[in-house]
């Protein structure tokens, strides 16, 4: 066992400490039969959406409209993780589709 399995060791342990205690501290702070506080639900109402925009922005940053596919098949994955969402309203089977169609286009169509 040389320094190498030890750090890597060390950052396994870190990080399932820090997991159990993310998963756990909700049920620690709030109690099962008490409403969450106001603050709590404004967050877990505004947080997601933002989230998402800013993962949108970044994904989009490097996108030029005015040389190579215009970003037909950024916009066009977009598109059917929208439909996807609408008409399954599932959050990872929208993901999954329009990232592996995305993969597709850029690999084959868009090369």
């Amino acid at each position: 066992m040389g320094a190498d399995f030890t750090h890597s060791l060390i950052i396994v342990i870190a990080a399932a400490i820090t997991t159990a205690g993310v998963r756990y501290l909700p049920f620690i702070l709030f109690d099962h039969g008490k409403e969450p506080p106001k603050w709590i639900k404004y967050l877990g109402d505004v947080l997601p959406p933002a989230i998402m925009s800013v993962l949108i922005i970044y994904c989009l940053r490097n996108v030029n409209l005015l040389s190579g596919s215009h970003g037909i098949p950024e916009l066009l994955c977009i598109a059917v993780a929208v439909l996807l969402h609408i008409w399954r309203s599932n959050v990872l089977l929208s993901i999954c589709v329009s990232t592996v169609l995305y993969m597709i286009l850029v690999q084959t169509v868009f090369a």
